[in-house]
């Protein structure tokens, strides 16, 4: 029923503008209120960390760094000087790998006073070994092959670890040449020692960075794959002196 009075509400009336304390700081509305030059700590990456600040007058030109800022990449991952190291393990990996390359040649084609295919099984059973075709082949196929895999510097510890069986074999096998042990040329295994010494060598030390393994851990901080690979080679020596060979090569 109609009382002659119109019904009011608080939303009729204008919000109520409150009145800023005294002393209080006014609350910034626009950007250029609130600044467009920022205030914080300059930071330099490898370092530590700077807490004074810094703050451009006016907007830095494009490109520009704030003071104080190290515009170098501290991040790069630059790899740690080898010296010669690298090119010395070229030296010593080519030379060994050429070494047993042409003895391969030699029983692959007769070159250089080489038995060669023909003369390959009867130079290995004078030799006293069982399986003389067989194993002429393997010697053959393990010297040309590990020899172009050394130079090239690929499965080096592989390559090295075939070459470091034959080296050790071969070792063995001129000790029973002779009577007694012997060491000096030309009786005794002086080269032998020596391949077996270097063989041993590539693969404790790897290829090197300049070899086609040079991206590979193996190539310039080998660990326990190089202790593995020149286990397989002793072992593979091993297995091949007693089971085709046989005989105390040091009486």
């Amino acid at each position: 029923m109609p009382t002659g009075r119109s019904a009011t509400s608080p939303f009729d009336a204008p919000t109520e503008r409150f009145p800023a304390a005294s002393g209080a700081t006014p609350v910034a509305r626009t950007d250029d209120e609130f600044g467009t030059d920022p205030t914080m700590p300059a930071y330099r990456a490898g370092q530590p960390q700077d807490t004074t600040s810094y703050a451009f007058s006016s907007p830095p030109p494009a490109g520009a760094s704030p003071p104080g800022h190290d515009t170098r990449d501290s991040y790069t991952d630059e790899r740690p000087s080898r010296g010669t190291t690298d090119l010395g393990l070229l030296v010593l990996r080519v030379s060994v790998g050429a070494l047993f390359f042409v003895h391969g040649l030699q029983k692959l084609t007769g070159w250089w006073g080489g038995p060669g295919l023909d003369g390959l099984e009867p130079f290995m059973r004078d030799g006293g070994w069982d399986q003389p075709q067989l194993l002429g082949i393997l010697l053959m196929v393990g010297e040309l092959a590990g020899g172009a895999l050394l130079i090239l510097g690929l499965a080096t510890p592989l390559a090295a670890a075939s070459l470091l069986a034959i080296a050790i074999d071969a070792w063995l096998f001129r000790q029973v040449m002779a009577p007694g042990l012997q060491f000096f040329q030309p009786a005794g295994p002086e080269l032998e020692t020596l391949l077996v010494a270097v063989t041993a060598s590539v693969v404790l030390c790897g290829p090197g960075r300049y070899s086609m393994d040079g991206g590979r851990g193996w190539a310039t901080k080998p660990f326990i794959g190089s202790f593995v690979a020149l286990l397989i080679g002793a072992a593979a020596a091993a297995c091949v002196w007693i089971f085709l060979r046989g005989g105390n090569p040091f009486i």
